[in-house]
């Protein structure tokens, strides 16, 4: 269960018991199983279905935050701005951006744009970033797509893209997703930049692209 969110009046949202900078107890905002519902809607109408959410996504992913705040409140009573805030700002994987904003207490201001930073599978075109991309990413499944992969490559399936992982860690924790003992690939993405394939990363540690081909992929052994 992801821990609360609370909000410090000198430092902004955060997460669990105490700020990190200021170690004050903060206002409560959200419980840890309302952010997690909240946090799965908000990234299921991102990235998945911003119609049925009541939302308008432009080609760039944006919508409005006042748009976004809107349809939570229809969807939950007990949301609001605020709550919606927390969740952006604290979210651990960085799975959402957000221009404007609340202001240096944390706030919520009704201006700005949010938008998914990755995983969409309605048709939008995100820029690239300048943050340097690790030689070496992997990638979590279930065993059972391990020989298709290794024939075939990754594939963004029903995504716009194949996500990466900057650890073994996470990569685990990913297809654990999909099997209790996945299979974690080994991305040569060194390589693949040098062949002028493009990687950029995307939120906290996913790294993002439109396909891997089998010759950039080794199993992790152990």
């Amino acid at each position: 269960m992801p821990d609360a969110v609370r909000r410090c009046p000198e430092d902004g949202f955060f997460e669990g018991d105490t700020c990190p900078v200021c170690d004050r107890a903060g206002a409560h905002v959200l419980d840890g199983r309302r952010r997690r519902q909240l946090s799965k809607f908000v990234s299921g109408a991102l990235r998945h279905f911003p119609g049925d959410a009541g939302i308008d996504v432009d080609e760039a992913g944006w919508t409005p935050f006042g748009s976004l705040r809107a349809a939570v409140e229809r969807k939950y009573d007990w949301a609001d701005g605020e709550a919606l805030s927390g969740v952006i700002a604290t979210d651990p994987k960085g799975r959402f951006e957000r221009t404007g904003g609340d202001d240096e207490t944390g706030a919520a201001a009704a201006d700005g744009l949010v938008r998914a930073a990755y995983g969409h599978s309605v048709g939008v075109t995100l820029d690239a970033t300048d943050d340097p991309v690790p030689a070496t990413l992997y990638h979590g499944t279930a065993p059972e797509n391990a020989e298709s992969i290794r024939e075939a490559g990754l594939r963004p399936m029903g995504r716009q893209t194949v996500h990466l992982s900057e650890s073994v860690t996470t990569a685990r924790e990913v297809g654990r997703r999909h099997a209790a003992d996945p299979v974690v690939f080994v991305v040569d993405a060194a390589a693949m930049r040098a062949d002028d394939r493009r990687v950029v990363k995307r939120g906290t540690e996913t790294y993002t692209t439109d396909c891997v081909p089998p010759q950039y992929l080794s199993v992790l052994e152990g």
